[in-house]
This record gives structure tokens, C-alpha cells and sequence, in this order.
């Protein structure tokens, strides 16, 4: 296993970066169309077709999914997308047209340092259609994608991702980009909120600080109007579940959030998780075995989310904030 979310058999991932800007995309191309929902739990959120991702709305199931940077000008990267799948003849049909469906979301980056004076068109459509052309099993983590603007209070944010084996045999994987208002890390030191959950290293092993420190009355905050943070996941699973179950594994997603990232789902955040069901493995138990995927979702994400902060770099910009290896080594 790769330790990506690709190790969940039918889909690839592809990033489009663009370090002047200091912004990207990052999309997760389907192989064929599948049931996926949506959990938004941010105070500043900026999606694009969330809407037909719940339980009782009519399209069962979509073709790609878009992260990016570049708050509501990013959701442009979506029509990119949507522009690669048609010319390969992909997505629904209607009469001789076909409708990729590519639902997204977007985080906050347009005052990280980057040239964001692009003109009357955003680039974003254009990233979103290289992000496409680029998907594949393998790709970088860290300041890549829609992670290359993202931040979290004191350290540099960025595109993470992991997976693993649920105890009902399902693989499940994430897909992260961090740009928190909070932090990933123990105030002041290299120390992961996810620690409980690392595997093999991932991300530094050194895991609580020990002992515990008192935490702060008054937790450090990015000075940043209403959404102007946001983190934005993808967690897949190669179980068979209805758009009904997804939303259910969305929403306990979140807690995976809460595992890595403190504090999380304030007013000055717009966080988002997808949740992608690829239909390869049934249920055996519809009720225990998607209460078992969703604890690996909920581990898997908060790894993700130290793993995006970890091997994230500083942006090449002058006075950026610095990266976690920068800081502290290693």
C-alpha cells in the first residue's frame, strides 16, 4: 500500500501547482460514476454541487471530485474538471451532450504572498483541467495542489494523505488539504495532535509530548476574517454503501478533524468532507461494518492531516510562514 488514498481501488488523484500564484488544485478522478455525500460543518464554506450529494436528491452518484485554493474564484478548477471528462466522452448523458458531475470545494489562499492579479479570468478552470490530465495512482503530498497556499496558525499548511485497512477488511484513504484556523500541532512545539494515530514514522514519530502540557485558556487563532480558513478532505472507502451511508461517513469524518486540529469547525473556518464509496467489497453487517470503516476514516483523516503539515515546504515568496521542517527539523 502506497499510504494514499489511490490504495482504494477506483480512483486517482491529480494536482496542478503553480508556486508563483501560490495556489493549486488538486482533483479525484472516478473510474466509473460513484455514490458519494457530503458533511459541511465550517462556518464559511465555498462548495459547488453539494447539493444534489444529499441522501434524498436525484444524481446517484458523480465523476470527479475538486479541491482547491483560491477561495470562490476556485471554484472555477470544478469546470475545468468537468471540461477534461467530456472531452473523453465522460459523464452522464443527456440526448448527444454528457454532464460530467464534479462537485468541490475551496479554501481561502488569496493573501498568502502569491500574484493573484490574474485579470478578468481566474486560472483555476485551467488548473482544474491540468489537475485532471495529471490524475494517476502516485503523487506528492504537502505544498502541492490545493495545499500549496494553505496554512494553519503558526505553521505552513498543505496537501495530505493516508490510508489503511478497516477491521472489516475495507480500504479506506483520505485526502486533506489543511489551511486551519487552528493548529496541528501542540502550542509551540513539533508535537502532532494526531500522534495516537501515526503508523510507521509517517509524520515524524515522536509522538506526545510527555508530560502533557496545560494548554492555553486562549488558543492561538489566525487573525483572518470569516472564512478565510478552511480545511477540505475527501475519505473513500471501497465498500459498497448507499448515498445515505456516505453522509453518515462524512459526518463522522469530522471527528478525524477534531483528532488532528485545534480548534476546529469555527465561524472562521468553511470545513468540508467528502465521503466516496467505490463499490468494489459489500457490507457484510450494514450497520457494525459501517460503524468499523467509519473509526479507519476517522484515524485515517487525522493522519492526513499531520501528514500535510509535515511535508509541506515554505512558499518561495518572501515573509512566508515557515514549514513544520523548517522549524523543527527532521
Amino acid at each position: 500500500m502506497r499510504n494514499l488514498i489511490t490504495d482504494v481501488g477506483g480512483l486517482n488523484v491529480g494536482h496542478a501547482t503553480d508556486l508563483a500564484l501560490a495556489s493549486g488544485v488538486t482533483v479525484v478522478l472516478f473510474d466509473a460514476p460513484t455514490v458519494a455525500s457530503v458533511d459541511v460543518r465550517g462556518g464559511g464554506p465555498g462548495t459547488r454541487e453539494t447539493d444534489l450529494l444529499a441522501p434524498d436528491e436525484t444524481v446517484g452518484a458523480i465523476h470527479a471530485l475538486t479541491l482547491s485554493g483560491g477561495s470562490a474564484f476556485g471554484l472555477d478548477a470544478a469546470g475545468g474538471v468537468a471540461a477534461a471528462l467530456a472531452e473523453r466522452g465522460i459523464g452522464f448523458p443527456v440526448g448527444e451532450a454528457r454532464v460530467p458531475i464534479v462537485p468541490g470545494a475551496v479554501l481561502f489562499d488569496l493573501i498568502n504572498g502569491g500574484d493573484k492579479n490574474w485579470g478578468r479570468f481566474s486560472p483555476y478552470r485551467d488548473l482544474g483541467y491540468a489537475a485532471a490530465n495529471a490524475a494517476g495512482l502516485d503523487f506528492p503530498l504537502g505544498t502541492v495542489g490545493a495545499g500549496t497556499g494553505a496554512t494553519t496558525v503558526d505553521l505552513k499548511g498543505g496537501l495530505g494523505s493516508a490510508s489503511m485497512i478497516a477491521a472489516t477488511g475495507h480500504r479506506v484513504g483520505a485526502l486533506v488539504a489543511v489551511n486551519a484556523c487552528g493548529a496541528t500541532n501542540f502550542p509551540g512545539g513539533p508535537h502532532f495532535w494526531a500522534a495516537p494515530f501515526e503508523q510507521a514514522g509517517e509524520f515524524g514519530g515522536l509522538g506526545l509530548p510527555h508530560p502533557l502540557p496545560p494548554l492555553p485558556a486562549r488558543p492561538a487563532l489566525k487573525g483572518l476574517p470569516p472564512g478565510a480558513n478552511t480545511t477540505i478532505a475527501i475519505v473513500a472507502t471501497d465498500a459498497v454503501l448507499t448515498k445515505a451511508q456516505c453522509k453518515r461517513l462524512a459526518v463522522m469524518a469530522h471527528d478525524g478533524y477534531a483528532h488532528a486540529i485545534w480548534p476546529v469547525h469555527t465561524p472562521l473556518d468553511g470545513d468540508t468532507i467528502f465521503a466516496a464509496a467505490t463499490g468494489k467489497r459489500p457490507l457484510e453487517d450494514p450497520v457494525f461494518d459501517l460503524a468499523l470503516i467509519g473509526d479507519a476514516v476517522v484515524r485515517t483523516l487525522a493522519r492526513a492531516c499531520a501528514r500535510a503539515v509535515f511535508e509541506a515546504t515554505a512558499l518561495p515568496q518572501p515573509g512566508t510562514i515557515p514549514s513544520w521542517k523548517q522549524r523543527f527539523g527532521g
